[in-house]
């Protein structure tokens, strides 16, 4: 009875095994690069976007303040109209660690810090950051 039942085990055999290995590892090896690809992409679109919110920040105060053109607003008074406990809010910086600024100017153009458009110069063109110009 007992020879019966080792009869009629089935099982993977170690070739079998290894082709489901092979075609994790391809499917692996072309999903990882295109999510880095989109990771830096999204990078990119949250500095883009931290950009338009710190320029409509520093229109606003200057609205408000009854600023001429050229006048230089610090960060502290552009902090009074972000958006509390963001981080944009709490460090002033990208999501790469590049400061954009301690002063901007009422109607002048914010830009990109260098480091943070040369890390994602992959991923965005220099067409992806206007009208936002690099330093």
């Amino acid at each position: 009875m007992l020879q019966k039942l080792n009869k009629k085990r089935a099982g993977f055999t170690l070739v079998e095994i290894m082709i489901v290995v092979a075609i994790i590892a391809l499917l692996a090896a072309i999903a990882v690069p295109n999510f880095l690809r989109s990771r830096k992409r999204s990078q990119a679109t949250r500095i883009l976007e931290d950009l338009r919110m710190i320029d409509a920040a520093v229109d606003q105060y200057a609205i408000e303040a009854n600023l001429a053109a050229n006048t230089v607003v610090p960060f502290d008074k552009v902090k009074l109209y972000l958006k509390t406990g963001t981080p944009l809010y709490t460090t002033g910086k990208s999501v790469l660690g590049d400061s954009y600024g301690t002063s901007f100017t009422v109607d002048g153009v914010i830009s990109t810090p260098t480091n943070t458009k040369t890390a994602l110069s992959d991923v965005a063109p220099d067409e992806f950051w206007s009208p936002y110009l690099l330093k």
